[in-house]
């Protein structure tokens, strides 16, 4: 019996990265999956590839009437739905705080912050529907303690920003059925951080005390634990995939 059978999810920038390892995952552990992305071509191949359970909608994340529309699909298609995963996010700019211009700024917050705030309110009136949900905010240890100039002050402030929205949702909608918690991971072997550093993390390596980059896979163990039954008295936290970077 699979860990997500009878769960309807969506997982926002689900076309490469960690986005699709999770919903490879959730497809094998028997879960419905909508599967959304800007890169309207890669997200449309992986769901063929997923079967049946899976459904691909084009999608803007910081547009709310999209939103609308994923949610409206995903219900059509499969019934309320039960979890979503906030994964879509973005580096932006490589810069120093009195370097980074506000449109750079303002880029950042609007697909790593107010994504999860719309994601957030467009899908917990599906899950009230269903008497149930889990939200699975994907943050970053940036969100756990500050860096600077590596991406730039707006990836700290918009990851900052997931950790405290998590809570304030999993506080006010903990009565009525649904979890909210949120993940920070570290260096993960994802085109996102190949495209920033290389295929090693750059000068991370030697930061990190597990000593290698985590596959996608390792965090998605985390994000599948959230999501299922198993994590149903667990909510309002942060949890870290760090392989103790934050240790130091």
């Amino acid at each position: 019996m699979g860990r997500l059978n009878d769960k309807v999810a969506i997982i926002t920038g689900a076309a490469r990265g960690m986005g699709e390892s999770h919903a490879k995952r959730f497809i094998a552990e028997g879960a419905k999956v909508v599967l959304t992305d800007r890169s309207a071509e890669a997200g449309q191949k992986l769901a063929d590839s997923l079967g049946p359970n899976a459904l691909f909608v084009h999608h803007d994340v910081t547009d709310f009437a999209q939103w609308t529309n994923v949610v409206a699909k995903a219900e059509a298609a499969f019934g309320p739905v039960t979890v979503l995963v906030n994964n879509a996010g973005i580096l932006g700019p490589m810069a120093q705080t009195v370097e980074l211009t506000e449109e750079g700024y303002h880029q950042v917050c609007a697909i790593n912050q107010d994504s999860v705030f719309l994601g957030m309110k467009a899908v917990i009136p599906s899950m009230l529907k269903a008497g149930k949900g889990s939200i699975v905010n994907i943050s970053s240890i940036a969100g756990i303690a500050a860096n600077y100039g590596f991406p730039s002050l707006a990836y700290v402030a918009s990851k900052f920003a997931v950790r405290g929205m998590t809570k304030a949702a999993a506080i006010e909608y903990g009565g009525r059925g649904i979890r909210v918690n949120s993940v920070h991971p570290g260096f993960i072997q994802t085109p996102m951080m190949v495209e920033a550093t290389d295929e090693e993390g750059g000068d991370a390596l030697g930061l990190i005390p597990l000593g290698r980059i985590a596959e996608p896979e390792e965090v998605t163990a985390l994000v599948l634990f959230l999501a299922s039954d198993e994590a149903s008295y667990i909510t309002g936290s942060e949890h870290i995939v760090d392989a103790g970077m934050l240790a130091q």
